[in-house]
């Protein structure tokens, strides 16, 4: 999300500054989110599609397509980003129990083991923060980022609908 620096308000208001340093606060999570990612793919020896993939695989299994939606790649390209994973042995592919013509990918133990290593300390240094809270605090924030995520995943497609894809 950026923010223009140019923006001035003619009269900023306590909410207005809050605002903007909000959006601001956002920015610069994301920014270290993405770094933090970025390091988590270096010890793994993972490029940020793969880690992604493993990520939209902790929910449970995906198709291919899902996978391919999902990371914005193109089947070709999904099917060896999944070749790369399997060969890794971080995720294997299974008939779904619904329609045995079905191949799903799901995580393995290794997975899951190698990404938890990574992620695992962020999450539990975090808790304590998290206890903090109220619950309301915790059930406004839910709902915030879930109707982020939804307004986000808008604009992603908006914004895929009107650029050309570029190689």
């Amino acid at each position: 999300m950026l923010m223009s620096a140019a923006r001035q308000p003619s009269r900023p208001t306590d909410r207005e500054q809050l605002t903007e340093a909000l959006g601001h606060a956002m920015q610069q999570y994301q920014r270290s989110v993405q770094a933090f990612d970025d390091t988590v793919g270096r010890r793994l020896g993972l490029g940020p599609t793969d880690l992604r993939c493993l990520d939209w695989l902790v929910d449970g299994p995906k198709s291919a397509g899902q996978l391919s939606t999902a990371t914005g790649l193109r089947p070709a390209a999904t099917t060896a980003l999944i070749d790369r994973l399997v060969k890794r042995g971080l995720v294997r592919r299974t008939r779904s129990d619904r329609d045995r013509r079905t191949v799903l990918v799901e995580i393995t133990e290794l997975g899951q083991a190698q990404t938890w290593e990574a992620y695992g300390p962020l999450v539990r240094a975090g808790q304590p923060m998290l206890d903090e809270l109220s619950t309301e605090q915790l059930a406004f924030m839910a709902d915030y980022l879930r109707r982020i995520t939804t307004l986000t995943d808008e604009h992603r497609t908006l914004l895929a609908r009107q650029a050309p894809d570029r190689p």
